[in-house]
């Protein structure tokens, strides 16, 4: 089954300067693959901000690399991700950062555009990846100015999650998959004494579930250029009137604190719950919760979710020593080919083929699994998660909570995100 048995590895290098590469040059030249490592013992930095269940799963298959691979070793550096994205920049640049690592695809954009990662196209070809093992919108996403930076590891998105007891309370037999189907569970549930079956967040995830809806009513948040946000769009505008109307059809309470609908969930006080699948081994571990998962309803016109993706990287750093080049390739190639270990995480595999071998029979995301092309992932623009972290999701609290009117709030956000978005084109270059 694997790729990476099937090919060898030479270590050699040279070609264009990872400077060159981020003036439209490409990278340094890739060492020839051919899929083993032989040349002397290297010492590979790798960094990840897997610190939660996820972890345990990723080290056991660093261990695993590293036994199948003696004269590789690994050093992992595991930090949460938001200190994560802070870090890596700035010790890359120094040299004392990863030579190779994982980043989240929605910073796969900027990352490339400050010249901190490589492009990854000839890896690519060589492990002959493309977007006939992976769907056409994860395998995209990765790509910044006609160079791919990223390998996807994984996707992740929202799904439902409903307590299992009170569906038999309210005589619900199947999850809502769709508005209908939701407007009929609500009061069902309400009149089996759950006075408020779901709670909508005013922070996390609610610009995910707003991005959802968006998709869904068939509208987009940026345009192509990168340089406007479309929040109040009429399909935008839309979005948010539903999530308000959550609180103003009595559905959910109206001042949802940060993290309280979740764990209004857990202790069984929710009857439905709009969360990533990354908290599924968190719920399985949770005492006296009956639990179902099921896919984000379609509350619009198109069937369409957020989602992101763990996606392989290689820095600049790394391609200053051949050897590290070649070995992080190796590393890259084997993990991506036994990512099916990974599921266990509760992650869903980036490839078609892991799925395809049964890595996900028997677990709760496989569900999840089954709607894989209906997942959307933000376009690669620079510095995107910090326009949404400053714009949208703050506009998007005001809103559900009734300080602002959705239009009001989405049309605010549009334009604090667009200024940011063309102060961004400005400091990247486009």
């Amino acid at each position: 089954m694997s790729v990476v048995a099937g090919l060898a590895l030479a270590a050699c290098g040279g070609g264009a300067s990872p400077e060159e590469a981020a003036q439209g040059g490409g990278a340094a030249e890739a060492p020839e693959f051919t899929g083993e490592y032989d040349g002397p013992e290297v010492t590979l930095s790798y960094w990840n901000g897997f610190t939660g269940g996820d972890g345990p799963f990723m080290t056991q298959m660093v261990d695993d690399f590293m036994a199948e691979h003696p004269n590789i070793k690994v050093e992992s550096n595991t930090v949460q991700w938001a200190e994560f994205y802070q870090r890596v920049p700035a010790a890359v640049n120094a040299g004392e950062g990863p030579d190779v690592g994982i980043m989240h695809l929605t910073q796969i954009a900027t990352n490339a555009a400050r010249n901190v990662i490589v492009p990854l196209d000839d890896l690519a070809e060589n492990l002959e990846l493309s977007a006939d093992d992976f769907t056409e919108e994860v395998w995209d996403a990765s790509v910044y100015n006609d160079q791919r930076y990223g390998i996807p590891l994984d996707v992740h998105s929202l799904a439902m999650y409903y307590n299992q007891d009170h569906f038999t309370a309210a005589g619900i037999t199947e999850a809502p998959t769709d508005l209908a189907s939701l407007e009929e569970a609500i009061p069902k549930l309400q009149a089996a004494g759950y006075a408020t079956p779901l709670w909508m967040p005013q922070r996390w995830p609610a610009h995910l579930i707003y991005l959802s809806l968006l998709w869904q009513n068939g509208g987009e948040p940026y345009a192509e250029e990168g340089d406007e946000a479309l929040y109040n769009s009429a399909e935008g505008v839309e979005a948010m009137e539903f999530m308000r109307g959550a609180v103003d059809q009595g559905w959910s309470p109206s001042n949802v604190d940060p993290d309280a609908e979740y764990v209004a969930f857990k202790n069984g006080e929710v009857s439905i719950h709009f969360n990533g699948i990354w908290q599924i081994n968190d719920l399985e571990a949770t005492e006296g919760l009956n639990y179902g998962i099921a896919a984000f309803p379609t509350i619009g016109e198109e069937d369409a979710v957020w989602a992101d993706s763990h996606n392989f990287f290689i820095t600049k750093q790394a391609t200053d020593d051949e050897n590290k080049y070649a070995a992080a390739q190796v590393f890259v190639a084997w993990i991506s080919e036994q990512s099916g270990e990974w599921a266990g995480s509760g992650m869903i595999p980036a490839r078609q083929s892991v799925r395809d071998s049964g890595a996900l029979e028997g677990l709760p995301q496989a569900v999840i699994a089954e709607k894989i092309d209906t997942m959307r992932f933000l376009p690669p623009i620079p510095g995107v998660p910090t326009v949404q972290g400053e714009a949208l999701e703050p506009a998007i609290s005001e809103a559900v909570l009734g300080n602002a009117e959705p239009e009001a709030a989405m049309t605010t956000a549009a334009e604090q995100a667009s200024e940011l978005m063309k102060r961004n084109l400005e400091s990247f270059g486009g």
